[in-house]
C-alpha cells in the first residue's frame, strides 16, 4: 500500500535533476539551478506539477483518539476554500483552477496525538510516523489515484497539534498508495479559523516557489526583511500578497511577450500593465471610471545583471489579490536563481529607505512603501539601473523609463 518512509525530509527536493524542456526562451530568463525551489525558470522542474490546467486536491481530516473534535470536516474545509482557490484563479488569470475534495468524515488516527511530537522543526522520525499512520488509516477510504494534491487537516483542537508545524513535505521516497506515487504531502496543523491564505502559502511549495521570508537564526527578530507585504511566498498576511510577476512567469500564467527584456546602453520606454489586470479587473484609470480591459499586455520588465542574477519591475496597486496595498508603484527587486528557499531568492527594493508606511496593519512597514510613484525616480544602488516611472496612460497603465547601469 505505501512505501517505507526511511528517507524523509521535509525540504528534500532540489530544482536540479527533472527538467522539461526550453520552458521560456527570453534572454532575460534566469536558468534553473540545483538550489532548492531555484528561481531559474528557462525550466521546469517536473518533479512537481505545473499549475497550468485544473489539479485536483484531496483533504483528509485526521482526528485522535485522545481528543473528541469540536469541528467538522465541513467547517474546516471552509476555512481554507474557496478562498484557496480564488486567490488561485485571480492570480493566474484564470488559467490555472485548484479543486478541493474534502472527505466528509473523521478518519481516526491509531495514536494519541501527543505520541507523534509535532511541531515546526520535527523529528524525520516523528514526521514519518505520521504520515505513515496517516495514509494507512486513509487508504481504505480514499482513491488517491484521482488527485494531484493531498492535504492531511489534522484536528487542530488535539491537545499534541501544533499549529506552526503546517508546511509541505517532499519525499525522497514517495508514499504509494491506490497505484500510485504521492511525492509530497501538505501537512495542514493550522487552527481553526487558520492564518489568512496560509494553504495559498503552502500550496506554492507544491509548485515549486520557494519561501522568500527571512529566518532569524535564533526564531527571534523580523521575519518579513526580504520582501515584506509584496508576495504571499513572503508572508500570507501580507497587504498586497499576490505572486511576484517573475513567479507568474515561472507559473506559466505569464507569456514571453508579457515581459520586456531591456538590455542597453540607452533608456527604454515601455507602459506596463498592473501586475493583477486581467479578465474583469476593474484597474483605476488616470481619470474616469475604472478600466476593464487590461490584461494582456506587458506585465513585467526585466534587467539581467548577472548569469544567476536579475532586476525585475512591475506595477502594484489596490488591485485583486492586492486590493489592500498600502501604496501604489512600480515596484523594483532582484531575482537570485542561485539562491535557495528562505535565502533571499527575492528582494524588494526600497525607493523611499528613510520612510515608513502602515504601520499599523503592514507586515514590515520599512518595505510599505517601497513602489516608485508617478513622477519619482529610483537608482538601484551598486549597479546603476535607474527606473523613471512618467505617469499612467488614460487605460491605466504605468509608463516608465528603464536605464540599465553602464556596464550592464
Amino acid at each position: 500500500m505505501f512505501t517505507t518512509l526511511s528517507a524523509l525530509a521535509a525540504t528534500s527536493l532540489t530544482g536540479g535533476p527533472s527538467a522539461a524542456g526550453p520552458y521560456s526562451t527570453a534572454p532575460c530568463a534566469l536558468t534553473r539551478t540545483d538550489a532548492h525551489h531555484s528561481e531559474g525558470l528557462d525550466t521546469w522542474n517536473t518533479a512537481y506539477p505545473r499549475p497550468t490546467r485544473a489539479l485536483d486536491a484531496v483533504m483528509v481530516f485526521l482526528s485522535f483518539p485522545d481528543w473528541t473534535p469540536m469541528a467538522s470536516p465541513a467547517e474546516l474545509a471552509a476555512d481554507h476554500f474557496p478562498a484557496t482557490s480564488r486567490f488561485f484563479r485571480q492570480a493566474s488569470y484564470g488559467r490555472f483552477t485548484l479543486r478541493a475534495h474534502p472527505i466528509k468524515r473523521w478518519i481516526r488516527m491509531p495514536k494519541p496525538s501527543t505520541a507523534y511530537a509535532i511541531r515546526r522543526d520535527w523529528s524525520a522520525a516523528g514526521r514519518a510516523a505520521y504520515l505513515h499512520d496517516a495514509l494507512a488509516a486513509a487508504d481504505p477510504h480514499v482513491d488517491f489515484s484521482r488527485y494531484d494534491l493531498v492535504y492531511f487537516v489534522a484536528d487542530p483542537d488535539a491537545p499534541g497539534v501544533d499549529s506552526d508545524a503546517t508546511k509541505v513535505v517532499n519525499l525522497e521516497t514517495p508514499l504509494h498508495a491506490d497505484g500510485s506515487d504521492i511525492p509530497r504531502v501538505v501537512t495542514v496543523f493550522e487552527k481553526h479559523p487558520p492564518d489568512r491564505l496560509v494553504l495559498a502559502h503552502e500550496t506554492g511549495h507544491v509548485f515549486d516557489l520557494p519561501d522568500l521570508y527571512h529566518r532569524p537564526a535564533d526564531g527571534k527578530g523580523d521575519w518579513d526583511t526580504y520582501v515584506g507585504d509584496w508576495d504571499l511566498m513572503g508572508s500570507q498576511f501580507g497587504l498586497a500578497p499576490d505572486l511576484f510577476a517573475w513567479h507568474k512567469w515561472k507559473l506559466g500564467w505569464l507569456d514571453d511577450r508579457q515581459v520586456v527584456c531591456v538590455r542597453g546602453p540607452g533608456p527604454t520606454r515601455l507602459t506596463l500593465e498592473p501586475l493583477a489586470a486581467g479578465p474583469g479587473v476593474p484597474v483605476a484609470r488616470a481619470s474616469g471610471p475604472p478600466a476593464f480591459g487590461l490584461g494582456d499586455g506587458v506585465k513585467l520588465a526585466v534587467v539581467r545583471t548577472g548569469p544567476d542574477s536579475a532586476l525585475a519591475f512591475e506595477a502594484r496597486g489596490p488591485v485583486g489579490n492586492d486590493r489592500a496595498a498600502c501604496r501604489t508603484g512600480v515596484l523594483v527587486y532582484r531575482v537570485s536563481s542561485g539562491a535557495r528557499s528562505g535565502r533571499g531568492p527575492v528582494e524588494v527594493l526600497d525607493a523611499h529607505p528613510h520612510t515608513e508606511a502602515c504601520w499599523e496593519n503592514s507586515v514590515y512597514p520599512p518595505l510599505a512603501d517601497a513602489p516608485v510613484g508617478p513622477g519619482e525616480s529610483f537608482s538601484v544602488p551598486g549597479n546603476g539601473v535607474r527606473v523613471d516611472v512618467e505617469g499612467r496612460t488614460a487605460s491605466g497603465e504605468w509608463t516608465v523609463k528603464i536605464t540599465p547601469g553602464v556596464n550592464l
